[in-house]
């Protein structure tokens, strides 16, 4: 296809509305931009002008930028690309503007192009989104200038389709949880995560946006996503959970690399609450699997030596992915299981002296004063972990009668 083809067939696809062939023709690593490479014999945006009003503006220059972008992905030049898919993009959003929601298509192809050469020309590629590696280390400060820019041209975006008034399935509002979800992932990169905060707020006053079921289910699981993880970093565990279960129920069966990645939050929010993933589970994600056995393994056994080791040892991976203290404080968990294990060695009675849980401590390996054990017991009862009291002048623990010493973990709230 040639350049005057190219256009032709640009042309075409906007007088019939078809916003899925303008998906293909501006799609700077499909098959469409393979074909115009092909057969292109002017390549220079001066010796491009020439083709200057052959469709209306600001579509001539849309097409003109598109060139420039897949010749400079062919040369490998991922700074220059992404300056060129970044004048396309202000291009293309002048004109669609003036659109209605057919357009959508080309707007997310235009839009995650733009991204992923913002990535590319940072020199990140797609590292930030590894399981194992570190989101936040990876994406450090304000390093990125493509990658903001690239944010700020997505925000222009969702402000043109929150903004549309038109009503019903031709609304250009169909666009907004998509275009959110690439603001999300550009401010993720560059750890600019607070800045998520004034999306959802804008979404939250617009009223007028179609309730979020009605969207795309892969729309819905990337923004219930990104709001568990903001919410998981703000410690509302509660409400991460909730979050991060939505995603991974409603994420398709055969994405498991971005059902790994909700797995990363959802495993140690759960392992706060005493759940542990079953083995079934993990032996889809292998990874996680090599990471998280040594801690269940702990849990299970209520060994609290076990579960101090497996932090030591697992601790440069979980601060990469920004779980290490949610994991840490799992740890209560594994102590609460210490302490149901002497209980029921001493047939569930309710009255416990400290030495029988301070000398359990001790078997286990943990050697401390009988005042932190006395401590840490007080800590057990005051976080609704056991329900009773501690009689300090008699060195004795008074549980609850029968199975209601050792609540339930669901009525606990984590903090």
């Amino acid at each position: 296809m040639n350049f005057t083809t190219f256009l032709v067939e640009l042309s075409r696809a906007l007088a019939s509305n078809n916003g899925d062939r303008i998906a293909y023709l501006l799609s700077a690593t499909g098959p469409g931009a393979q074909e115009l490479l092909k057969d292109l014999k002017e390549t220079t945006r001066l010796s491009l002008l020439k083709y200057q009003n052959v469709v209306e503006s600001p579509w001539d220059e849309v097409g003109i930028a598109h060139v420039q972008v897949i010749v400079r992905i062919s040369e490998g030049n991922f700074g220059d690309a992404y300056t060129e898919q970044a004048t396309m993009a202000k291009a293309f959003e002048r004109a669609f503007i003036g659109l209605q929601a057919w357009i959508l298509p080309a707007l997310f192809v235009v839009l995650k192009d733009l991204r992923d050469l913002a990535e590319k020309a940072s020199g990140r590629g797609h590292r930030v989104y590894q399981a194992d590696d570190s989101r936040f280390q990876q994406g450090q400060g304000s390093d990125s200038p493509s990658l903001e820019d690239a944010a700020r041209i997505c925000n222009k975006a969702f402000t043109d389709c929150v903004m549309d008034r038109t009503l019903g399935d031709e609304s250009r509002k169909w666009g907004t949880y998509h275009v959110v979800g690439l603001i999300f992932k550009c401010y993720f990169s560059v750890n600019k995560i607070a800045l998520s905060r004034n999306i959802i707020r804008a979404l939250s006053a617009n009223k007028d946006i179609p309730p979020l079921q009605e969207f795309p289910r892969s729309d819905q699981v990337t923004f219930k996503y990104y709001v568990g993880v903001l919410n998981f970093l703000n410690e509302r565990y509660d409400e991460s959970e909730q979050d991060l279960n939505f995603a991974f129920d409603m994420c398709h069966h055969g994405a498991t690399r971005n059902q790994e990645l909700i797995l990363n939050y959802l495993i140690p929010l759960r392992l706060m609450r005493g759940k542990l993933p079953s083995p079934g589970l993990l032996h889809l994600f292998p990874r996680l699997q090599e990471l998280y056995a040594p801690f269940l393994k702990a849990l299970r056994s209520g060994n609290v030596t076990e579960y101090d080791a497996a932090l030591d040892w697992a601790e440069p991976r979980l601060v990469g992915m920004g779980v290490y203290l949610a994991v840490e404080k799992a740890r209560e968990i594994c102590m609460r299981g210490l302490f149901r294990k002497v209980w029921k060695l001493l047939n569930k009675d309710s009255r416990i002296q400290i030495e029988q849980f301070h000398r359990a401590f001790r078997l286990a390996g943990q050697d401390m004063p009988m005042e932190e054990t006395e401590c840490l017991l007080a800590n057990m009862i005051f976080k609704g972990y056991i329900k009773g009291y501690i009689s300090h002048e008699r060195q004795t623990v008074v549980l609850a009668k029968g199975d209601a010493a050792f609540p339930n973990l669901n009525g606990i709230k984590r903090a």
